[in-house]
């Protein structure tokens, strides 16, 4: 049964698909995300200055580091420009082919990616 959102309940626009997985799948996910995030951790592929997505950093630890160097340059007399982009749900609108073209250049093997994909394609909501 989907579930309402908001707006209108007329439209079925402002309803959430409900899906079940299984739970094998879940503990899949569970392996495959350990291992994506300590291979992406061991081989630096992402900044340190990266707070969205990762374990233990927030939209909180990014507003308090961004304040912090922003009052650094300002005391330094500093131009300072900044833009903020609000990419929320953004990940459902990304061609996954394209996430796994990155993967496959940062090392993944084909069978990897073929689980990934597979896995992926279980949910019809998805761009490919």
């Amino acid at each position: 049964m989907p579930i309402y959102k908001k707006g209108w309940k007329e439209d079925l626009g402002n309803y959430r698909p409900v899906t079940l997985t299984s739970v094998p799948g879940k503990v899949m996910e569970q392996i495959t995300l350990s291992a994506i995030t300590q291979h992406v951790q061991d081989n630096q592929m992402i900044r340190p200055s990266q707070h969205g997505f990762m374990k233990g950093k927030s939209c909180l630890t990014n507003l308090i580091s961004f304040y912090v160097k922003v009052t650094l340059l300002v005391d330094e007399q500093k131009a300072v420009d900044f833009v903020y982009l609000d990419l929320s749900k953004a990940f459902g609108f990304v061609f996954h082919s394209i996430l796994l073209e990155k993967l496959a250049a940062h090392g993944s093997d084909k069978r990897t990616l073929c689980w990934v994909k597979t896995g992926w394609m279980a949910r019809p909501n998805e761009l490919w």
